[in-house]
C-alpha cells in the first residue's frame, strides 16, 4: 500500500504564488511517475504535470511557463510551485503516485485526500 498526503493549499490573490507538498509512505519503493491533478466543481480530475523519478517533467499547457514540478525521492516528496496564480486555478489538487513508466499516459492508482486551492479576483 502507498499512502499519500498533500499539504499547502490555501487562499491566495491573484497574482500570488503557492507551494504545495506531497510525502508517500508505506511500499513506495517501486513509485516511478509522481503527478499533480486538480479537480473544478463540476468538472473532471484533469492533469497538472507529472515527473519521473529521473527528473523528467510533463505539463499541462495552462501551466506552462506558471507551474513548476520536482521531486525529493530521498524524502518521496513531491512538490508543485504554482506562480502567477490565476482564478481559474482554483480547484481541489490532488497528488497521484504511478508504479508505471510513462511521463505521459494515464494517472497511476494512489491518490492523495486533496488540497483545497482557492485564488480570489
Amino acid at each position: 500500500q502507498v499512502q499519500l498526503v498533500e499539504s499547502g493549499g490555501g487562499l491566495v490573490q491573484a497574482g500570488g504564488s503557492l507551494r504545495l507538498s506531497c510525502a508517500a509512505s508505506g511500499n513506495s519503493f517501486s513509485i516511478h511517475v509522481m503527478g499533480w491533478y486538480r479537480q473544478a466543481p463540476g468538472k473532471q480530475r484533469d492533469l497538472v504535470a507529472t515527473i519521473t523519478s529521473g527528473g523528467s517533467t510533463n505539463y499541462a499547457d495552462s501551466v506552462k511557463g506558471r507551474f513548476s514540478i520536482s521531486r525529493d525521492n530521498a524524502k518521496n516528496t513531491v512538490y508543485l510551485h504554482m506562480n502567477s496564480l490565476k482564478p481559474e486555478d482554483t480547484a481541489v489538487y490532488y497528488c497521484n503516485a504511478n508504479r508505471g513508466q510513462l511521463l505521459i499516459g494515464p494517472p497511476g492508482d494512489y491518490w492523495g485526500q486533496g488540497t483545497q486551492v482557492t485564488v480570489s479576483s
